[in-house]
Parts: structure tokens; C-alpha cells; sequence
């Protein structure tokens, strides 16, 4: 295997539901692979079903790294994930292997390539603010705020996504600045070149039925069982940073007895439709990103020339 010196690594991304673990796993049948996991919620130990984590078997077949470094009452970053990815993919890339991302969290995949600029810590008090406002006049007022002050950041940020809509302007409201602006700044940290590939339905229908058969499959997999193993922990709420992960906050609630099954299930297919959505809205945002045909014939040969065409691997 050759590759320029410039190479770093391979990210295969896109919405949740897309296809990218089958092709990353078919690709590993063909080139020397090592799965570097781009997943907020797949580094938590115990929440396996719901994140449609790898098997056991899966993994000892081909090696994955940043799966089950942290328990679910932590909290994780994506400057750490950052950190964390650019130290793995030297050492798979030192052992003549192919580092490759697999996953959908798409700020995962900025911090590491494009960097993180330095971002105030949490006000409380901006947060109490703007928590009372929304009171009165409702999420959707203060995100056609956002667009006033930063419309890139409204652009990628759903109108009811009350957390990232507070953090806008929370930056906003403490620096000056917008929230786009200051993750635009260009670090001093050396950052690895990344070849990212996403695969995208063509038809927004074709992700809504897999999306919604993927949740009944967990289901029957003991997603519920799962869910209510990490309730009897006793040290986990559904506003921890791992319960908030879509499919787990709802069938958290639905275990508290807040709504009944048909409307748990509704709400998660619901809630992880619109998370495809955002990932989508962001992929046509990012310039850097090969947008490949989700589904579609021949994925793994044209995967395969492409990446030959870096030096990874001879078509």
C-alpha cells in the first residue's frame, strides 16, 4: 500500500440510516482497515442497541477505536474528539493501516479537520436570560434572532433545536461575535488532511422508511430493555449529554410514563428524521465533502477508485 505523504485518512459520513457502517465493513473485506468511530454517542459504554453500535464479533473481525471509552454519565467534547482522532489515526496510519472515520456527527468531522476556535464557557446567567425570553415569545422567535445575528448558524440550526439555539446566541451575546465566526478561526494545532465521502438518498422518502424500520429492528433488539438498564443506574437523567442522544430521550420519557408506546415510538422516528434532516442541511453547507448517491450500485467499486486514486489502494 502507498499514499502521498499529504494523506491522512478516509471519512465515510451522511445521515443516520445511509449505508455508511455496510460499506465501511465491505470495505475493510478489500484494504487494511482500522474504523475510527465519528459517533457522540457510540463512546458510551452500555448504550449499544440504540446507537446501532458494532457487534463484539464485528469489532474483533476488524479493530474500531473511540467505542466505549466513557461511561454515560460523562460528558464528551468535540475539541476531545478532535484530540482523541488525530492521536488514533497517527498510530493506525504509523502501522501501515488505513485510518477511516465512519459516522454522522458532522461537528466531530469540522473540529477535526477544520478545527475549533476558542469558545466562551456557559453563562448561567446569559442562559436564565434567554431561557425567560423564550418563555414569553417561544424558541422560534429567538432562532429568527440568530438569523439576524449569525444566518449561517440559523441556516444549519432546526427552529425548535432550543439547546444549540441558546449556545448561538450565548456566544453571541458574550463575545460579539458570531457563533460562525469564531469556528471559523484557524487554530495553531497541526491538523490531518481528510478525504470525506458522504452518502446521501436521493430520495428523502427512501431515508424516512429505513429510518423508521431501523428504530422497530432496535426495538425488537431490546432497545427498551437497554434504555431501562441505564434508568436504574441511578446516577443518569434524560438532560445528561448521552440520554439526550434521539431514540434514548424518548423512551426514557416513555418509561416515566409521559406519553404512551405509539406516541414514544412516533416521537423517536420523528425526532431521528429531523436529525437526518440537520445532517443533511450541514452536508450541503460543507464545500469539502464528496456527495455520493446513498444505495446505489457499485458504492464499493467506485469507493475503491476513488480511493486509489489517492495512493490508498490499486483499483
Amino acid at each position: 500500500m502507498t499514499r502521498s505523504a499529504e494523506f491522512a485518512c478516509v471519512c465515510l459520513t451522511g445521515p443516520t440510516a445511509c449505508g455508511k457502517t455496510d460499506l465501511a465493513l465491505r470495505l475493510a473485506e478489500r484494504l487494511p482497515i482500522e474504523i475510527i468511530s465519528m459517533d457522540s454517542a457510540m463512546v458510551y459504554r452500555g448504550m449499544d442497541i440504540g446507537t446501532a453500535k458494532p457487534s463484539a464479533a464485528i469489532r474483533a473481525a476488524v479493530p474500531h477505536h473511540l467505542i466505549d471509552i466513557l461511561a454515560p454519565n460523562e460528558a464528551y467534547s468535540a475539541g476531545r474528539f478532535a484530540r482523541d482522532a488525530a492521536a488514533v489515526i497517527r498510530a493506525v496510519a504509523s502501522r501501515g493501516r488505513v485510518p477511516l472515520l465512519v459516522g454522522g456527527t458532522l461537528l466531530y468531522l469540522r473540529a477535526l479537520r477544520d478545527g475549533l476556535a476558542a469558545l466562551p464557557r456557559a453563562d448561567q446567567t446569559v442562559r436564565q436570560q434567554l431561557d425567560a425570553e423564550a418563555g414569553v415569545v417561544g424558541w422560534a422567535a429567538l432562532h429568527e434572532r440568530l438569523r439576524t445575528v449569525d444566518p449561517v448558524a440559523a441556516a444549519r440550526i432546526a427552529s425548535g433545536d432550543r439547546q444549540r439555539i441558546q449556545r448561538a446566541l450565548e456566544v453571541y451575546a458574550l463575545t460579539g461575535k458570531p457563533l460562525t465566526e469564531l469556528q471559523r478561526a484557524e487554530g495553531d494545532e497541526p491538523r490531518p488532511r481528510v478525504l470525506a465521502i458522504a452518502l446521501v438518498p436521493e430520495q428523502r422518502t427512501d431515508l424516512a422508511a429505513r429510518i423508521e424500520q431501523r428504530f422497530d429492528a432496535m426495538v425488537a433488539a431490546g432497545f427498551l430493555a437497554e434504555v431501562e438498564r441505564l434508568r436504574a443506574r441511578g446516577d443518569l437523567s434524560p438532560d445528561m449529554p448521552s440520554m439526550r442522544a434521539v431514540g434514548y430521550r424518548q423512551l426514557w420519557a416513555y418509561a416515566d410514563r409521559e406519553y404512551d408506546w405509539t406516541e414514544a415510538r412516533r416521537r423517536a422516528i420523528v425526532a431521528t428524521r429531523q436529525y437526518a434532516k440537520r445532517q443533511l442541511t450541514w452536508l450541503r453547507g460543507d464545500p469539502h465533502c464528496e456527495t455520493w448517491p446513498a444505495f446505489a450500485p457499485r458504492l464499493l467499486e467506485r469507493c475503491l477508485e476513488r480511493l486509489a486514486r489517492d495512493g490508498i489502494a490499486a483499483a
